[in-house]
Protein backbone atom coordinates (compact mmCIF):
# COMPACT_ATOMS: atom_id res chain seq x y z
CA UNK A 1 0.00 0.00 0.00
CA UNK A 2 1.40 3.51 -0.74
CA UNK A 3 1.46 5.73 2.06
CA UNK A 4 1.41 9.79 1.21
CA UNK A 5 3.12 11.90 3.72
CA UNK A 6 2.76 15.88 3.47
CA UNK A 7 5.14 18.48 5.17
CA UNK A 8 3.70 21.48 7.26
CA UNK A 9 6.23 24.11 7.87
CA UNK A 10 5.81 27.33 10.42
CA UNK A 11 7.70 29.72 8.07
CA UNK A 12 8.30 32.45 10.92
CA UNK A 13 9.32 29.67 12.86
CA UNK A 14 12.03 28.31 10.38
CA UNK A 15 13.24 31.43 9.01
CA UNK A 16 14.06 32.54 12.98
CA UNK A 17 15.97 29.52 13.61
CA UNK A 18 17.77 29.80 10.13
CA UNK A 19 18.63 32.86 10.90
CA UNK A 20 19.89 32.32 14.46
CA UNK A 21 21.62 29.33 13.15
CA UNK A 22 23.66 31.07 9.78
CA UNK A 23 23.93 34.28 11.17
CA UNK A 24 21.88 35.96 8.41
CA UNK A 25 18.92 36.07 6.59
CA UNK A 26 17.83 32.18 4.98
CA UNK A 27 17.76 31.21 1.52
CA UNK A 28 15.37 29.51 -0.77
CA UNK A 29 18.39 26.97 -0.73
CA UNK A 30 18.87 26.48 3.15
CA UNK A 31 15.19 26.07 3.54
CA UNK A 32 14.96 23.38 0.81
CA UNK A 33 18.10 21.52 2.87
CA UNK A 34 15.86 21.47 5.82
CA UNK A 35 13.02 20.15 3.61
CA UNK A 36 15.43 17.14 2.20
CA UNK A 37 16.49 16.31 5.75
CA UNK A 38 12.92 15.51 6.59
CA UNK A 39 12.63 13.77 3.00
CA UNK A 40 15.13 10.96 4.16
CA UNK A 41 14.20 10.05 7.44
CA UNK A 42 13.96 6.50 7.61
CA UNK A 43 10.23 6.42 9.68
CA UNK A 44 9.24 8.05 5.88
CA UNK A 45 10.93 5.85 3.17
CA UNK A 46 7.74 3.83 2.75
CA UNK A 47 5.52 7.04 2.43
CA UNK A 48 5.50 9.13 -1.42
CA UNK A 49 5.19 13.41 -0.84
CA UNK A 50 2.20 14.60 -1.24
CA UNK A 51 3.47 18.31 -1.16
CA UNK A 52 5.50 20.55 1.37
CA UNK A 53 2.83 23.37 2.38
CA UNK A 54 4.98 26.85 3.90
CA UNK A 55 3.39 29.24 5.91
CA UNK A 56 4.20 32.85 6.05
CA UNK A 57 2.87 36.05 5.53
CA UNK A 58 4.45 38.76 2.95
CA UNK A 59 6.73 41.55 4.65
CA UNK A 60 5.57 44.59 6.30
CA UNK A 61 5.18 47.71 4.04
CA UNK A 62 3.86 51.31 4.45
CA UNK A 63 4.85 54.01 5.92
CA UNK A 64 5.19 54.66 10.03
CA UNK A 65 5.94 57.84 11.67
CA UNK A 66 8.49 57.54 14.76
CA UNK A 67 6.20 58.78 18.35
CA UNK A 68 9.73 60.81 19.58
CA UNK A 69 11.34 61.82 16.23
CA UNK A 70 8.67 62.42 14.05
CA UNK A 71 10.94 60.69 11.36
CA UNK A 72 8.96 58.91 8.62
CA UNK A 73 10.31 55.25 8.01
CA UNK A 74 9.20 53.75 4.39
CA UNK A 75 9.20 49.59 5.71
CA UNK A 76 9.53 48.58 2.09
CA UNK A 77 12.95 50.15 2.14
CA UNK A 78 13.76 47.40 5.00
CA UNK A 79 16.34 44.88 3.40
CA UNK A 80 14.14 42.08 4.97
CA UNK A 81 11.55 43.38 2.90
CA UNK A 82 13.17 42.68 -0.74
CA UNK A 83 14.25 39.63 1.22
CA UNK A 84 11.74 38.13 1.98
CA UNK A 85 10.01 38.86 -1.35
CA UNK A 86 12.35 37.13 -3.15
CA UNK A 87 12.17 34.04 -0.85
CA UNK A 88 8.71 33.87 -1.60
CA UNK A 89 9.36 33.81 -5.22
CA UNK A 90 11.65 31.34 -5.34
CA UNK A 91 10.23 28.76 -2.71
CA UNK A 92 6.68 28.85 -4.74
CA UNK A 93 8.92 27.58 -8.11
CA UNK A 94 10.16 24.53 -6.39
CA UNK A 95 8.44 21.21 -6.86
CA UNK A 96 5.75 20.01 -4.83
CA UNK A 97 5.56 23.20 -2.57
CA UNK A 98 2.54 25.61 -1.95
CA UNK A 99 2.48 28.60 -0.01
CA UNK A 100 0.34 29.48 2.29
CA UNK A 101 0.16 33.59 3.07
CA UNK A 102 -1.16 35.06 5.76
CA UNK A 103 -1.56 38.86 5.78
CA UNK A 104 0.70 41.76 7.79
CA UNK A 105 -0.92 44.20 10.33
CA UNK A 106 1.63 47.50 10.91
CA UNK A 107 0.24 48.89 14.71
CA UNK A 108 2.03 51.48 14.78
CA UNK A 109 4.75 51.83 17.26
CA UNK A 110 6.02 49.91 20.95
CA UNK A 111 8.96 49.92 23.25
CA UNK A 112 11.27 47.65 21.38
CA UNK A 113 13.30 44.42 23.30
CA UNK A 114 16.46 45.84 23.92
CA UNK A 115 14.82 49.00 25.51
CA UNK A 116 13.19 46.96 28.02
CA UNK A 117 15.68 44.92 28.51
CA UNK A 118 18.09 47.59 29.13
CA UNK A 119 15.57 49.33 31.77
CA UNK A 120 15.36 46.12 33.93
CA UNK A 121 19.02 45.54 34.03
CA UNK A 122 19.42 49.29 34.45
CA UNK A 123 16.00 51.09 35.94
CA UNK A 124 14.03 53.72 34.18
CA UNK A 125 14.78 56.59 31.92
CA UNK A 126 13.38 58.54 29.29
CA UNK A 127 13.06 56.84 26.20
CA UNK A 128 14.35 57.95 22.56
CA UNK A 129 13.13 57.42 19.70
CA UNK A 130 15.83 54.15 18.95
CA UNK A 131 14.08 52.71 21.34
CA UNK A 132 10.90 52.36 19.77
CA UNK A 133 10.33 49.55 16.85
CA UNK A 134 7.10 49.07 14.64
CA UNK A 135 4.99 47.10 16.46
CA UNK A 136 4.34 44.18 13.16
CA UNK A 137 1.73 41.68 14.06
CA UNK A 138 1.04 38.36 11.17
CA UNK A 139 -2.39 37.20 11.22
CA UNK A 140 -3.76 34.10 9.78
CA UNK A 141 -1.28 31.41 9.82
CA UNK A 142 -1.70 29.64 12.44
CA UNK A 143 -5.47 29.06 11.33
CA UNK A 144 -3.80 28.37 7.34
CA UNK A 145 -1.82 25.51 9.07
CA UNK A 146 -4.97 24.10 11.32
CA UNK A 147 -7.34 24.29 8.09
CA UNK A 148 -4.83 22.22 6.19
CA UNK A 149 -4.38 19.62 8.95
CA UNK A 150 -8.21 19.32 9.14
CA UNK A 151 -8.67 18.96 5.56
CA UNK A 152 -5.63 16.50 4.81
CA UNK A 153 -7.34 14.48 7.76
CA UNK A 154 -10.87 14.38 6.87
CA UNK A 155 -10.21 14.08 3.43
CA UNK A 156 -7.89 11.02 4.15
CA UNK A 157 -5.39 12.59 1.76
CA UNK A 158 -2.01 11.26 3.56
CA UNK A 159 -1.80 9.11 6.31
CA UNK A 160 1.24 11.06 8.15
CA UNK A 161 1.81 14.77 8.34
CA UNK A 162 5.27 16.49 9.81
CA UNK A 163 5.03 19.80 11.35
CA UNK A 164 7.91 21.96 11.43
CA UNK A 165 6.72 24.03 14.27
CA UNK A 166 7.61 25.16 18.11
CA UNK A 167 3.87 26.86 18.58
CA UNK A 168 2.02 25.06 21.35
CA UNK A 169 -1.05 26.39 19.85
CA UNK A 170 -0.89 23.41 16.92
CA UNK A 171 -2.25 21.17 19.67
CA UNK A 172 -5.78 21.89 19.17
CA UNK A 173 -5.20 20.83 14.94
CA UNK A 174 -2.50 18.05 16.31
CA UNK A 175 -5.39 16.69 18.36
CA UNK A 176 -8.04 16.43 15.76
CA UNK A 177 -5.39 15.33 13.51
CA UNK A 178 -4.71 12.34 15.43
CA UNK A 179 -8.72 11.82 16.51
CA UNK A 180 -8.94 10.85 12.71
CA UNK A 181 -6.78 8.71 12.42
CA UNK A 182 -3.77 10.57 10.96
CA UNK A 183 0.35 9.91 12.58
CA UNK A 184 1.53 13.66 13.59
CA UNK A 185 5.14 14.01 13.44
CA UNK A 186 7.02 17.00 14.95
CA UNK A 187 10.10 18.37 13.75
CA UNK A 188 10.55 21.39 16.45
CA UNK A 189 14.47 22.21 15.27
CA UNK A 190 16.21 21.70 19.13
CA UNK A 191 13.69 24.65 19.86
CA UNK A 192 12.69 24.44 23.78
CA UNK A 193 9.20 24.06 22.86
CA UNK A 194 6.05 22.89 25.93
CA UNK A 195 6.03 19.32 26.86
CA UNK A 196 2.29 19.63 25.76
CA UNK A 197 3.14 19.48 22.30
CA UNK A 198 5.64 16.57 22.04
CA UNK A 199 2.59 14.81 24.31
CA UNK A 200 0.12 14.94 21.35
CA UNK A 201 2.55 13.89 18.40
CA UNK A 202 2.93 10.16 17.77
CA UNK A 203 7.08 11.02 16.79
CA UNK A 204 9.34 14.24 17.42
CA UNK A 205 11.79 13.91 14.84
Amino acid sequence: MNRKYAILVDGGFLKKKLKVRNKHFPTAAEIEAEITRIKIYPILADHSLLRVYFYDAPPASGVVVNPISAVNTDLAQHPHFSDNIALHQALELQPDMALRMGETIVHGWELGHAALKDMQANGARAVTDRDFVPNIEQKGVDLRIGLDIARLAIRQLVDTIVVVTGDSDMVPAFKFARREGLRVYLDHLGHGVKRELKAHVDVVL
